[in-house]
């Protein structure tokens, strides 16, 4: 049977973790902190709509410089809109998932074009843009808008298991946990309560050692009781990820110019550019397979393998190395080694790069 907190104890709960969160918000390039919004300043859209976009799937402490290097370059909604896809690849590149840079500069596009440049201010206008969904969308509403409306990330996930002691494993408590989190979001000040919770999660109730003694919600948290919450959040067995192998193919020009190409338009890692590789296959004889290669020439196989890890797979590749001064082949061309940093190249083919120059 679940054991939860009493929702009567919930009201002064949320207030407790609003007081801790006026005294101990973390100070992010993003956030109008408590300070601030007692003095009238409010939330700009657009950067709670940048950051929580680059926020999915990766840490606050590699999103500072990108979102700041954003804001620079693209200072305003419209200037995103108007910028070129390309471009805003090669700022993303690093990030990964990198559908949410295209679907960031589509969700620009549809603002200014049918929004008058201007975001709606509730969760269920905000997901019918693209690329914004259910989580994202609430989060913009409460810290930009202050609408009244649970906000679920991971870390608040764990928070909630761990107060009401839930057994279902995640993802099947999802709903669970959700609605436990509506009922404690207040209708005053609910963007700093989701963020608070953020911030809970973040720096106290962390996955491993979690701070109990400094809890703002220690006294009512069902785990804690009973001394066993790094238990919490229980989680389904995780299948494992297959393993892909390929070969990639490094053609350096004399003056050290690479040849590149872009990848479809749709699927994985989609309108990034490559150093040109084979299909990756689940069978390992892909790693020595040459027929992919994009010119002919003597290859070398550098040493090792560049292994990278997408959502779904794990990934090898062989990286092939040769000289060639050859008109670059249709769909390819010859990146400069000075323009080499500045293409939109992913993660794993940094590392292709890397391993190509023999670093």
């Amino acid at each position: 049977m679940k054991t939860t907190v009493r929702t009567d104890a919930d009201p002064a709960a949320s207030q407790d973790l609003i007081a801790w969160y006026d005294r101990h918000a973390r100070d992010l390039p993003w956030r109008v902190g408590p300070k601030a919004r007692r003095a009238g300043v409010t939330a700009d859209p657009y950067a709670v709509w940048l950051s929580e976009i680059m926020l999915q799937q990766t840490t606050v402490k590699a999103v500072g410089p990108y979102f700041a290097r954003f804001l620079k370059t693209w200072p305003t909604l419209a200037d995103l809109a108007a910028a070129e896809e390309e471009a805003v690849l090669r700022a993303w590149a690093g990030l990964g998932y990198y559908s949410r840079a295209r679907n960031l500069k589509k969700c620009a596009e549809v603002l200014v074009a049918e929004h008058g440049g201007k975001f709606p201010e509730s969760a269920a206008l905000l997901e019918k843009l693209p690329g914004i969904g259910a989580y994202t969308s609430a989060a913009i509403a409460a810290i930009a808008f202050d609408e009244q409306i649970p906000v679920v990330d991971g870390n608040v996930e764990r928070v909630i298991a761990r107060l009401h002691a839930i057994e279902t494993p995640l993802p099947a408590a999802k709903k669970e946990i959700r609605s436990l989190v509506e009922d404690m979001t207040p209708k005053e000040r609910p963007g700093d309560f989701a963020q608070a919770m953020m911030d809970l999660g973040a720096t106290i109730c962390s996955p491993k050692r979690p701070a109990c003694a400094l809890c703002p919600l220690n006294g009512p948290c069902v785990s804690t009781k009973g001394g066993y919450p790094e238990t919490y959040p229980r989680k389904a067995a995780k299948r494992e990820k297959p393993t892909r192998y390929g070969a990639a193919f490094a053609v350096f020009r004399a003056d050290g110019a690479i040849l590149m190409r872009k990848r479809p338009d749709k699927g994985l890692l989609a309108g990034m550019t490559e150093i040109p590789t084979g299909v990756w296959l689940e069978n390992d004889d892909a790693l020595t397979d040459l027929t992919p290669a994009p010119v002919k020439g003597t290859w070398k196989r550098e040493p090792g393998l560049v292994r990278h890890t997408f959502t779904h797979f794990h990934l090898q590749l062989a990286v092939y190395t040769t000289r060639s001064n050859a008109k670059a082949p249709d769909g390819t061309w010859w990146s400069e080694p000075d323009e080499q940093e500045e293409e939109a190249l992913p993660t794993v083919m940094r590392k292709v790069l890397v391993a190509a120059n023999g670093e």
